[in-house]
This record gives structure tokens, C-alpha cells and sequence, in this order.
């Protein structure tokens, strides 16, 4: 059976079946971000102006937080600082087709920018680019890694010398490795450096946990400022914990790690953490396409504990109600752009956001632009 899907570009991603058993080709950015154009975008009916609102490439305090005004909640507008945020996690969605597919073993595992795989030709021992268009490539070529480099061992250090080799190209580079696959869980092709990850488009997957506590009939969120040494998204706000998931850990217990490391919660705490399911986005930046699922966990902190940055990651940390922690959403660019969705989503399980207002299933459905898989 053959599935065609309509690329922003004015082509087609097709199935393969006939070479691919099982497996269908599909476009990698599921149709579910509404643009400020459309008429049913909540944002655009009657749009409210913000006064308050500090970029995200300017410093701001503890005391700027916490002066964030309220959001006006029961007309047509309610969400919109809510949508604004997917969006910034969804961005350039039709630059899609300037990307060819990565391929290993008859699996799309990944897209590599037409530009980017200009750097990767001279490399002819570790990448190779067959003038095929049966993966549904735009530029009538895909990309694959040369045939002799047939085990996971020698792909990863293969390809691992290749982005050493690129230098500045991939800044940031983490030497932690991410499983390259075509779908979580899946066989392990071989292992990428994390900062090149968004460069080969591969699927990245991490945890993120919302640490929360009840009192007075209210509830609250620890939420962390990061180190203004950090160079991703140095000095911004963060939920209570957030990891990548390297390819050599569970979820489960890289969350436990993650517990210790970035909020001194102990084993006896953290073990006690709910998964609560998954949101994922599909971000577009020059050479680079960025396709994570995050799985999200709650945790319920007892009242009186204080959490402590052990890694030198998080400068300080403070309480907030979740209330307020919506407004910021709402109304400023204080959070690091991906904590939006997990957060956004704890206020819809949590009742914060309510069926009500109008816009709240696309909302809802936004939070997994990507495809979780």
C-alpha cells in the first residue's frame, strides 16, 4: 500500500514498502501547528498586547519572575502566549524539503541539510550519497554511510571522527553519545555525539520532570535558573530536572541520575517520580533539524525540602505557584524553549487549563508537533 503525504515544497515523501517491509516513509513534521494567519488560531481573535516581555537573549532576576502580571483566562485569547511558545519550538516547518534523508539498512533514520551534506561529501570512506529518489529525496540523492562500515563499533567512530574533524561547524560538542534508530527502542545503528544530533536529524529523547508540592489548598513548582555559564540557554528558567537520554541508560534510572545531579533529590525521593507520557517538537534552523521527544514525569515533593544544584548546571532555585508559573509562559520568554511544552502540559493534566477556553484541544494536540516514535 502506498501513502503519499504532501510536502510544504510541493512533493512527496512515499512509501516504500516494496523494499522496506513494515516500514512506511513519512514526513517527519506532523500538520498540527496552526500559523497566526489562520482563522482558527486562538492567538489571532483579538490578540492581546504584552507589555511585559523580556527576550530571551536579555538577563533578568529572581524579582523580574515574580512581578509577571496575570493573563486575561476567559476570553478568546487566553492561550495565545501558550501557542506562541509551540510555535518557537516548531519553527521554519517549511524549510522541511531542503533536507534529504539519512539512511541506514533501508531505514529513515534520520535528514541531513542539502548545505550541510556539502561538508560530509569529502568524507568519501564514511558517507556516501546514492543518486536515488526512491526515499522520497528531494534532491534526487539520500545520504548513507559507506558499506564498509557495517557494525554500530565502526560507525560511531567513524562518524565520530568526522564531526571532530568539522570543528566549529558543531559547537557544543558534549562527547556524550546518542542511539541512533529509526524509532525509541528499536535496534541501535550506532552512537552520534548529542551536539551533532540535530545536524544528522536524528530522533533525540530525554527526560524532563515537573517537581511539585501541594499546600493550602494550592500547587507549586520548583523551578531552576540556569548557570550563566551554561552554553545552551545560559541564565533562563528550567523546570525542576531535564536530562538527554544517552543510549546506555533507562529511563527510569536516567532520571534518578538526573534527580541527584541537578536537584540533590535522593533515590528515596526520586524513585517515587510518575511517568506521565510524552510531548515532542520538530525545530528548523539552517543546517540544523532537531527532532526530540521528551518523556515527562511529575514528581510530588514533600513540603520543607529544598532542592540543591549539585553539577554547577543551576545557579538557584525558587517555589512558584503554578499560577504564576503559567503566566510566564504566557507572558515572557524567561523559559528555555522546550520546558514550554513540558509545563504546558502539567497545566492540562493538573486542571490549569480547562476545556472552557476556547482553543484547548489544538492546544492540547500541539504539544506533539512531532511524531512519537
Amino acid at each position: 500500500e502506498l501513502l503519499f503525504q504532501k510536502m510544504s515544497c510541493n512533493y512527496l515523501y512515499r512509501s516504500v514498502s516494496h523494499r522496506l517491509p513494515n516500514f512506511i516513509c513519512y514526513t517527519p513534521i506532523a500538520p498540527t501547528i496552526l500559523s497566526h494567519k489562520s482563522p482558527f488560531c486562538p492567538s489571532r481573535r483579538r490578540r492581546q498586547s504584552r507589555s511585559f516581555s523580556i527576550s530571551a537573549g536579555n538577563s533578568f532576576t529572581w524579582d523580574d519572575v515574580f512581578r509577571v502580571p496575570e493573563s486575561p483566562q476567559n476570553d478568546d485569547s487566553a492561550l495565545s502566549g501558550f501557542f506562541d511558545k509551540i510555535k518557537l519550538c516548531n519553527r521554519d516547518l517549511e524549510k522541511q524539503c531542503e533536507f534529504m534523508p539519512f539512511v541506514i539498512e533501508d531505514q529513515i533514520i534520520g535528514y541531513v541539510h542539502h548545505g550541510f551534506a556539502d561538508f560530509l561529501k569529502p568524507f568519501q570512506n564514511v558517507f556516501i550519497f546514492p543518486q536515488d529518489n526512491t526515499y522520497g529525496s528531494h534532491f534526487g540523492c539520500y545520504c548513507t554511510l559507506h558499506p564498509n562500515l557495517s557494525t554500530p563499533n565502526d560507525r560511531t567512530k567513524a562518524v565520530a571522527n568526522v564531526v571532530k574533524s568539522l570543528g566549529e561547524l558543531i559547537p557544543g560538542i558534549r562527547n556524550e553519545l546518542f542511539p541512533v534508530t529509526s524509532a525509541f527502542g528499536e535496534h541501535i545503528f550506532f552512537g552520534l555525539e548529542r551536539a551533532a544530533a540535530p545536524y544528522f536529524g536524528i530522533k533525540a529523547y530525554g527526560v524532563h520532570m515537573n517537581g511539585y508540592l501541594e499546600k493550602g489548598g494550592k500547587e507549586f513548582l520548583w523551578l531552576g535558573k540556569r548557570s550563566e555559564q551554561k552554553t545552551t540557554y545560559p541564565g533562563m528558567l528550567d523546570h525542576l530536572i531535564a536530562g538527554g537520554l544517552p543510549h546506555d541508560i533507562s529511563c527510569g534510572e536516567n532520571l534518578i541520575k538526573e534527580c541527584e545531579e541537578e536537584a540533590g533529590i535522593p533515590r528515596s525521593i526520586s524513585h517515587t517520580a510518575k511517568p506521565v507520557g510524552a510531548v515532542s517538537y520538530v525545530d528548523i534552523e539552517g543546517y540544523r533539524m532537531k527532532r526530540d521527544v521528551l518523556f515527562c514525569y511529575d514528581l510530588k515533593l514533600p513540603d520543607g525540602f529544598i532542592p540543591h544544584n549539585e553539577d554547577g548546571e543551576v545557579e538557584s532555585f525558587r517555589l512558584v505557584p503554578v499560577t504564576k508559573v503559567a503566566n510566564i509562559i504566557q507572558n515572557t520568554s524567561f523559559f528555555k524553549a522546550n520546558c514550554n511544552l513540558v509545563i504546558t502540559d502539567f497545566l492540562f493534566r493538573h486542571g490549569h487549563i480547562k476545556p472552557e477556553v476556547f482553543g484547548y484541544l489544538k492546544l492540547l494536540q500541539s504539544l506533539r508537533s512531532g511524531y512519537c516514535s
